[in-house]
């Protein structure tokens, strides 16, 4: 009577699955933590900021400003509000397609910050002012310029959305791949860590015993 095997590190299924599964979690464990920072931020700066002078901190280096932007950076589109949360929704849809396949840690930080520094300021062009899907964004971090001269004025789901372009671009160019492999130098691909071999060991074709065909024949008693 034979037991079914066991599964083990080295079977195929465990290894598949635990590494996704882990990405998976990293991913929106890191998307929701910018999501609630970037909301309890933009709560504090309308409360604490609102009808005052900008805040000078680090000498001059940052101020804390509020404002609303109804566009991109530097007000870009602030005419066709509308078109952004369609992009973002379509980010969301990208990343959530990428998560099907992803078994890398490092890159499961780079999409959980791009994924909640979009779904923070998603949440400022539905629910906020003037209208749903019109609405403008709350910024508050000006550097070097309390009024966004130097440049644009920021929040912090902005901030997420940079970190997280920035290490996908080091993934790409260090041959880091979404699905855990690592492109190496040659261009073939690897692993980004193998575990120790756990497969059977490949059989001795030679013989144990085996008598030479030019052997002296033996003497008879």
């Amino acid at each position: 009577m034979t037991t079914a095997p066991t599964a083990g590190p080295g079977t195929t299924e465990p290894a598949g699955r635990t590494p996704r599964r882990r990405a998976v979690v990293l991913l929106v464990g890191i998307a929701l933590l910018a999501l609630l920072t970037d909301l309890l931020t933009k709560h504090l700066a309308l409360q604490q900021l609102d009808d005052r002078p900008p805040v000078r901190l680090l000498g001059g280096a940052v101020y804390l400003t509020l404002t609303r932007n109804s566009g991109a950076a530097w007000s870009i589109g602030a005419d066709h509000t509308w078109v952004f949360p369609l992009i973002t929704i379509g980010v969301v849809g990208w990343i959530t397609w990428m998560a099907l396949r992803l078994r890398s840690l490092p890159w499961a930080v780079s999409l959980g910050l791009v994924l909640g520094g979009a779904l923070g300021n998603l949440a400022d062009r539905i629910f906020r002012a003037p209208g749903h899907f019109v609405g403008h964004v709350v910024d508050m971090v000006s550097l070097f310029d309390p009024y966004g001269q130097v440049w644009p004025v920021f929040n912090l789901a902005d901030s997420c959305l940079v970190a997280g372009v920035l290490l996908a671009v080091l993934l790409e160019l260090t041959g880091r791949q979404r699905d855990g492999r690592r492109i190496g130098g040659k261009g073939d691909t690897a692993p980004e860590a193998a575990g120790p071999s756990t497969g059977p060991a490949p059989a001795d074709t030679t013989p144990a015993d085996t008598t030479p065909t030019d052997a002296e024949p033996r003497e008879r008693a």
